[in-house]
């Protein structure tokens, strides 16, 4: 029998800081840890830690139900392959480095990594000719690229790559993560906005005015111009609002940052006064001065100022739960369990990690742990990478959450592989669950694969995890060809058909919205008639992709602005 893949789960989350500043963790004392160089001996010393880290959210063997306690994930990726977790880049998670051994560029953290693989396959020598599965999400669109990029400039490189998998990635700049999809994700989900056809129509206007209206073709047509993020004019808006500055803004996509942001945003309800700003009948052909091309952080503030039933955060659609279900373990590194009640910190606004589970972790225990700090780091290339790379490539995302298919979609579009640039037909072809159920669009070609997932959010797994379980085992460790496509011009051919109604921009979400306290307690639907008018004019307004535009710019004579098996899991 061959052994399973192998699986490595990458994370990033927990650094040492003192006084707000990067402070160092060395010496790198780990219990236990080996008193010889890399090799066999230490292959205890590391089943042991890994071992004791598995109940990550979305991939491990254990989950979290509402009140704390565990249960068994049936569907762990576990059962298909072996994993590793890693926390990178170094000193993250509970790595370790002194005050010099801190990354400068994502350069440097494929030259780590590549370094990590070395030292790996000398404790687990038969790892060198097992294939690499390299997975994430989130920021691992930056990571992955670039560890993929260094592997590929190694003559020797230590493992065999067989596939990169990135799922609902920043891939792109900030206005292509966050701010270009918003219209689409109100025309997913339109409760956001309350159903009104006003506000729909200032975010069109929006969208246009700040370029985000991008022409997709297939294949894609020119290069897609580089977006731009025009800051607020308003006077001290961009002070008041945005902290990041014009020459590094970041792109918020995971539930820790979003839920940081909105507390700073909305610390009290004086602040949040501030924040109300109603766009219905406030198109007139200008960028807004209050928002900038910051359209995201518009359509948040609209959703939590004047649309029932969202209080807290939008993060993942259709929950307005406050607060929300817990999905990582802040609360085990935040206290102590004793007898089942949880211990908190008396200092809520700074978390220090509780030392009894620093010594399970086998993290080591000469100083002190505390959660977090931000690091962010550039990416550049895309083509590159992909006229380099014979692993195959997956791009994934997800229906359910408020960053949508468009910015992967947009990435990919400028993106020449296998000599032409984006794919040749739409993504249009349905795949199925092991029940029989749609689970969302699949479209292979020249060895990239495009999947959306039916009905989940930012963490797949956690919220679709059949689904999640019947992809990787069929398209990432397995080679089910369902959406390939094959021939050329007149002479096409797709494995599974393709459907006209998928290929669209937009695939609506569902009409309840979950709410509750840690958990769905009911589901809140708007008055049909509110729902009715709507979908009336949402069908007209959108009968082509330039309709909604045109009438915009005639109505307010906006005119654009100029803009120049073995796997590893983020």
């Amino acid at each position: 029998m061959l052994p399973l893949p192998l699986l490595a789960l990458v994370a990033s989350s927990v650094v040492p800081i003192v006084n707000g500043q990067i402070s160092s963790s060395w010496p790198q004392a780990y219990p236990g840890m080996p008193d010889v160089e890399y090799g066999p001996a230490w292959q205890n010393f590391n089943v042991t830690h890994f071992e004791v880290t598995e109940p990550l959210p979305n991939n491990g063997p254990i989950h979290l139900n509402p009140d704390f306690s565990a249960y068994e994930n049936n569907y762990s990726f576990s059962n298909l392959a072996d994993c590793f977790w890693i926390d990178q880049p170094v000193g993250t998670g509970w790595s370790t480095a002194d005050e010099t051994g801190f990354v400068y560029d994502e350069d440097q953290v494929g030259t780590d990594f590549m370094g990590f693989l070395e030292n790996l396959v000398k404790v687990f020598p038969s790892l060198a000719t097992r294939p690499l599965y390299l997975t994430g999400e989130s920021y691992a669109g930056t990571y992955i690229p670039y560890i993929t990029k260094a592997y590929f400039g190694l003559s020797n490189p230590p493992v065999n790559l067989a596939k990169i998998v990135i799922g609902n990635g920043t891939v792109g700049s900030d206005a292509v993560v966050r701010h270009l999809p918003t219209t689409t994700v109100i025309q997913t989900y339109p409760q956001l906005i309350g159903y009104d056809p006003e506000v729909f129509q200032w975010f069109v206007e929006q969208t246009h005015l700040c370029g985000y209206d991008l022409n997709l073709t297939y294949p894609q047509d020119g290069h897609l111009p580089d977006l731009q993020l025009v800051y607020p004019t308003a006077p001290g808006r961009a002070s008041q609002v945005y902290f990041a500055s014009k020459q590094k803004s970041k792109a918020m996509v995971s539930k820790r940052e979003l839920l940081q942001e909105g507390r700073r945003h909305y610390g009290d309800e004086s602040r949040r006064e501030i924040m109300k700003r109603d766009l219905a009948g406030r198109a007139n052909g200008t960028i807004d001065p209050w928002y900038g091309c910051f359209l995201y952080d518009a359509m948040i503030e609209y959703a939590l100022n004047f649309t029932y039933p969202w209080s807290e955060s939008v993060y993942d659609l259709p929950d307005a739960l406050d607060p929300k279900i817990p999905l990582d373990g802040n609360y085990f590194f935040n206290g102590v369990f004793l007898a089942g009640a949880l211990l908190l910190p008396k200092e809520p606004d700074r978390v220090f990690i509780d030392a009894q589970t620093v010594a399970a972790l086998h993290a080591p225990t000469s100083k002190q742990w505390t959660d977090e700090m931000d690091y962010y780091l550039p990416m550049t290339f895309f083509t590159e990478l992909a006229t380099n790379a014979s692993a195959r490539v997956f791009l994934s995302s997800y229906i359910q959450e408020t960053m949508t298919r468009s910015s992967l979609t947009a990435a990919q579009k400028n993106t020449t592989f296998g000599g032409i640039q984006g794919f040749t037909r739409k993504p249009a072809t349905p795949w199925y669950a092991d029940d029989g159920s749609f689970a969302g669009i699949v479209h292979q070609e020249r060895n990239w694969t495009y999947i959306l997932f039916k009905g989940a959010g930012h963490l797949v797994p956690q919220q679709q995890p059949a689904n999640a379980y019947t992809f990787l085992r069929e398209f990432v460790l397995g080679s089910n060809t369902t959406g390939l496509v094959s021939g050329s011009k007149g002479q096409v051919s797709v494995v599974g058909g393709e459907v006209s109604s998928l290929a669209q921009d937009v695939l609506p979400g569902q009409s309840g919205i979950y709410v509750g306290s840690g958990a769905t307690q009911s589901t809140y639907t708007f008055p049909s008639a509110t729902i009715a008018a709507w979908e009336s004019y949402i069908t007209t307004a959108t009968a082509s992709p330039t309709r909604l535009a045109a009438q915009v710019r005639s109505t307010s004579g906006a005119k654009p602005t100029a803009r120049p098996p073995f796997h590893f899991h983020f």
